[in-house]
């Protein structure tokens, strides 16, 4: 069983242990409701998936924000609005099996790894650019992302691009998720036009068909974003970017102008590939699944 977590949706899905995916479902978070209720929902989710598979032999589950994975907590995750919530312990207790903990983009990054845009690739970063924006930084080989010193490695959307700009809800000013993130974008848009409701995509499309401030909205994007990782490049070398979440969807409107962006902002450093992820919005949740079977195939290898 696995359970991807989000500000918008649950995502759940039942693999069959060669990874294949067999059934899929996914519940509005409603995050709004509060964090109490959302855990509640999440638990839920996870029932009604155990009803449909009673031979479960493990579930993962992977939840955005700031993570302890050893200890199996969500130290703080801003869009369910969870503090220190002990998420492996109280599902495994839910549901009477073992649970394997994560952070949602590094379980996307390897399900990447495995199964889709990051494979036969030994260093590769998975940025998901989509509501916020991470990263899941991959290095020689390693079946896991790097995790750093506290756990919080990859917050690519935290990098400051523009230092006088907008203000953050991490509290800093400029950083990426406040210029180039879907939501970013949406926001910016209304600000200039007073056209409210409209989303990222409609920008994009907009953009297309002429649009100047669209446009120029979407080029700045672009261009914040390879200032970003113009900067991941040059601390971490990769071979490859996989552009993950809702933004990649846009294709070459938007890969091909980040990839020039990029090129322009090198010097020294080897321009890696810049490709769009293969697996989509179900990417954290077969990450999860990977999580799960490696924690199985673990207890079965102990002595």
């Amino acid at each position: 069983m696995a359970l991807d977590v989000g500000g918008t949706y649950i995502k759940g899905g039942l693999f069959s242990e060669d990874g294949t995916l067999r059934y899929t479902e996914r519940w509005y978070t409603r995050a709004d409701r509060g964090p109490d209720t959302v855990l509640e929902t999440v638990l839920g989710c996870a029932a009604e998936l155990a009803g449909r598979c009673p031979a479960a032999v493990a579930a993962g589950i992977v939840v955005p924000g700031l993570v302890d994975e050893d200890a199996g907590v969500c130290v703080r995750a801003a869009n369910l609005g969870w503090r220190d919530v002990p998420v492996r312990d109280w599902l495994a207790e839910h549901l009477d099996l073992p649970v394997a903990f994560g952070h949602d983009v590094r379980a996307g990054g390897l399900a990447e790894a495995r199964a889709g845009a990051g494979q036969g690739c030994a260093d590769f970063l998975f940025v998901p650019v989509g509501t916020g924006i991470a990263a899941a930084v991959f290095t020689g080989g390693r079946p896991r992302a790097l995790t750093g010193g506290h756990g919080r490695a990859g917050e690519l959307g935290h990098v400051v691009v523009r230092p006088r700009g907008d203000r953050c809800r991490c509290g800093a000013r400029g950083c990426l998720e406040t210029v180039a993130s879907a939501s970013a974008i949406a926001r910016r848009y209304a600000r200039a036009t007073g056209r409210y409701g409209t989303t990222a995509a409609e920008v994009q499309g907009r953009a297309a068909a002429g649009d100047p401030t669209a446009a120029a909205l979407w080029s700045e994007a672009v261009e914040a974003l390879a200032d970003a990782l113009s900067t991941a490049i040059t601390l971490y070398d990769p071979a490859r970017v996989v552009i993950g979440g809702g933004m990649s969807r846009a294709g070459d409107s938007f890969l091909r102008p980040l990839r020039a962006a990029l090129a322009a902002h090198l010097t020294f450093q080897a321009a890696p590939e810049v490709v769009e992820a293969r697996l989509g919005d179900l990417a954290g949740c077969t990450g999860a699944a990977y999580l799960a079977r490696d924690l199985v195939a673990r207890a079965g290898a102990a002595p």
